[in-house]
């Protein structure tokens, strides 16, 4: 079963009157619960294809079909509701609020969305306990490592219960071991929850954890 069928999707940015095509006409169909990694060098259109999947830019031409669902027809509101309810996003930086515990940045996504409810709370503590941090849950980031910062952000990324999960260099700044341990949590996550996975890296040998490895090279994409 196919989760996204993407077709001759583009996007052209203009800069000092310069068209340049970040992603150009790319074409890809990713099945239920896959686990894609997406490799390539910074500026080669990862950040943008995947942010066009996950509802935040627009794009300039072509068709993203997320269960059948053209997600360029949506308005802004139905946008946001799409990225709160279906998608998950994993960023560089865990991007934790510093003013609140473990606990209480996973029970954020749930209060943006008005789908807050009395099992929240329990949800939480049994997703950090998942990412094996369940004994920091009234912890404050500054009292977390990187890598128990990033695991707090997994969990906070699953609270909306998501399909699709998005995840752009997670591990960038993380320590070789402690990259190690995320990227098998992703699998273990992929596996278990049966996610689509989409994980976007410019190290190759991270790209490999995935079961299906695509690279982009100047907007363009190709199975490796």
């Amino acid at each position: 079963m196919q989760h996204i069928e993407i077709e001759d999707l583009s996007k052209i940015y203009t800069v000092d009157k310069l068209a340049i095509n970040a992603v150009d006409h790319v074409s890809l169909k990713i099945g239920k619960g896959e686990f894609v990694s997406i490799v390539g060098h910074s500026g080669s259109g990862k950040t943008t294809f995947i942010s066009m999947i996950g509802g935040i830019i627009k794009p300039s031409s072509g068709r993203i079909l997320v269960e059948g669902n053209d997600i360029c027809l949506l308005n802004d509101d139905a946008l946001s509701e799409y990225r709160n309810r279906k998608v998950g996003f994993m960023f560089q930086f865990a991007s934790l609020l510093p003013v609140l515990t473990a606990r209480e940045n996973l029970l954020l996504p749930g209060l943006f969305n008005g789908a807050k409810t009395s099992n929240d709370g329990k949800k939480a503590v049994e997703y950090l306990e998942m990412v094996g941090v369940g004994d920091k849950l009234n912890a404050y980031p500054s009292q977390l490592s990187g890598g128990q910062q990033r695991r707090v952000a997994i969990a906070r990324a699953l609270m909306n219960d998501p399909e699709l999960i998005l995840a752009d260099e997670p591990t960038g700044d993380l320590d070789e071991e402690t990259e190690g341990e995320i990227m098998n949590l992703f699998e273990k996550l992929n596996q278990e929850k049966k996610l689509t996975f989409i994980f976007i890296t410019h190290n190759l040998e991270l790209a490999r954890h995935a079961k299906r490895q695509i690279r982009m090279t100047n907007g363009l994409i190709k199975e490796i």
